[in-house]
């Protein structure tokens, strides 16, 4: 990872979270973790990818982009999530 996984605009808390997850190691597993879940389940929402897998829809949904920053998933058609009924990004294997 290249950067702290915190926007500018957050607090420093956040700031100081996302320190604890990178220094760590939690981020490089969940990351292994989400691109596995993509690998074996091409094409779900991040919704959908967390009934398949340990991580949750939220902390798939801040690696997933990591890992597309990185060129090892892209994001692909936005559609109907069956897990929550809403629009959402599908997820590719790079």
């Amino acid at each position: 990872m290249t950067h702290l996984p915190a926007r500018s605009s957050d607090p420093l808390t956040s700031w100081d979270a996302a320190d604890r997850v990178v220094r760590g190691g939690k981020a490089t597993r969940q990351q292994a973790l989400a691109g596995e879940a993509v690998r074996l389940k091409p094409g779900c929402t991040s919704a959908e990818l967390a009934q398949h897998c340990a991580l949750d829809r939220y902390q798939l949904a801040r690696r997933l982009p990591e890992l597309e920053e990185a060129g090892r998933v892209r994001r692909g058609a936005t559609r109907k999530c069956v897990a929550t009924g809403y629009s959402a990004a599908t997820w590719w294997p790079a």
